[in-house]
């Protein structure tokens, strides 16, 4: 049986594991996903275990993008490397192979929505992997990006490295009024009670709003939309990235629908558990 998996920390919340799972069995596959909590301080050890125990391909997300080029154990592809994040990992005859396929979903996701990223200004909230994968991403697509985050600093890194602004997070309702495009690639919103990140009255009709955050619709988005602006949540691009993953690992094409009801189902699953 192939063994495949996420490590994060929270990971609580990960619907990878069904979605992954409800794939590999719609594709025939003797194989199993499941989640593992793993912080910074043990990604090294954590991947070397993996390995060792014959695990077939991992997936990394908060807090891991980054820190797993930092470790000295995986080879990132070309565009992991450029990114400077990685959110897939394959094991293999020439070792741990690291690739990101964020980028890859949110532009699917936004593509899938009807809306065009070309000679955009895009307003990326946050300077963390998924927001390098997506901020690169959309910049090859030919998007005017700005990068606000509550390090100036990593923003102005990013900005540097990709050719766009990086902002302070104190400046986001000015940059939000000047954007067509605003994408939240923080976790704020994840949980209720979380601070709104925008002020209701932030947003106007033409905007579209994308939040990366899939297991709630988050007050960003319920503002966006009662504002008139196009409102989409993490949802698809959860699918897409892992639909890109799971290709990368078996080589075979991944049954995107199946992964989308798998998601949606859990999501409601979970919802009605809270009622």
């Amino acid at each position: 049986m192939k063994i495949y998996g996420i490590f994060g920390d929270p990971i609580e919340h990960s619907l990878s594991p069904a979605m992954h799972n409800a794939a590999l069995l719609a594709m025939g596959m003797e194989a199993c996903y499941h989640a593992f909590r793993v912080g910074e301080d043990k990604l090294k050890d954590a991947l070397l275990g993996a390995r060792a125990m014959g695990f077939s391909g991992l997936n990394l997300t908060i807090p891991l993008k980054e820190k797993a080029l930092m470790i000295g154990v995986l080879e990132p592809d070309p565009l992991a490397r450029a990114i400077k994040a990685v959110n897939t990992i394959s094991f293999s005859d020439r070792g741990i192979l690291g690739y990101n396929t964020d980028g890859w979903g949110a532009s699917l996701a936004l593509q899938e929505a009807g809306v065009s990223v070309r000679g955009k200004k895009v307003l990326i909230i946050g300077a963390g992997g998924a927001a390098r994968a997506i901020a690169y991403t959309l910049k090859q697509e030919g998007s005017e990006i700005l990068i606000a985050n509550r390090s100036l600093k990593r923003a102005e890194e990013l900005a540097a490295q990709i050719g766009a602004e990086g902002y302070d997070i104190s400046d986001l309702k000015s940059l939000a009024a000047r954007s067509e495009i605003i994408i939240n690639c923080t976790s704020v919103g994840m949980r209720e009670g979380d601070p709104r990140l925008l002020e209701p009255d932030s947003f106007h009709e033409g905007q579209a709003v994308f939040d990366i955050v899939y297991n709630r619709e988050t007050e960003l988005l319920q503002d966006a939309r009662r504002a008139g602006a196009v409102a989409l949540d993490g949802v698809m691009m959860l699918v897409y990235q892992g639909a890109r993953a799971l290709e990368i690992w078996t080589g075979r094409k991944a049954p995107a629908a199946v992964m989308e009801r798998a998601v949606r189902e859990a999501l409601a699953a979970r919802q009605e558990g809270k009622g």
